[in-house]
């Protein structure tokens, strides 16, 4: 049976594939800061719902980031929350916009999206561990 590039093997307790073991330089090169929401925006040209946010990274710059959390969050309420973002990806674009970071949040099993962020303010653009 063939299966995807980077799967390796099915996770027991839920019968499903999961990811190739990584080293850890690998996880190293992935750049993952705090950010602060500081503008969010309807995104109608997005094939899925989607909002686009502007993020500000303290000395890194306020960056733009396309993302589909429309479900469980009203644009109002995300101005001022913190997130973390991937941001050492290369620029996307989607439609007409270009998403500078990945905004970083769990899927749920019906494919929704729910943030991550630090459950305390800390420094804007501090690195994660």
């Amino acid at each position: 049976m063939h299966q995807p590039e980077g799967l390796d093997f099915i996770d027991s307790d839920r019968n499903r594939p999961r990811m190739a073991p990584i080293a850890w330089d690998d996880f190293a090169k992935v750049d993952i800061r705090v950010g602060r929401i500081v503008q969010a925006e309807d995104f109608p040209k997005a094939r899925k719902p989607a909002y686009q946010l502007r993020i500000d990274f303290g000395e890194l710059g306020v960056k733009s980031s396309s993302a589909q959390i429309t479900r469980y969050y009203d644009k109002a309420d995300l101005v001022g929350r913190l997130v973390l973002a991937v941001v050492n990806f290369p620029p996307r674009q989607i439609a007409n916009f270009f998403s500078e970071v990945l905004t970083l949040g769990v899927v749920l099993g019906d494919g929704d999206i729910v943030l991550v962020h630090p459950e305390r303010d800390v420094p804007l653009g501090s690195r994660i561990a």
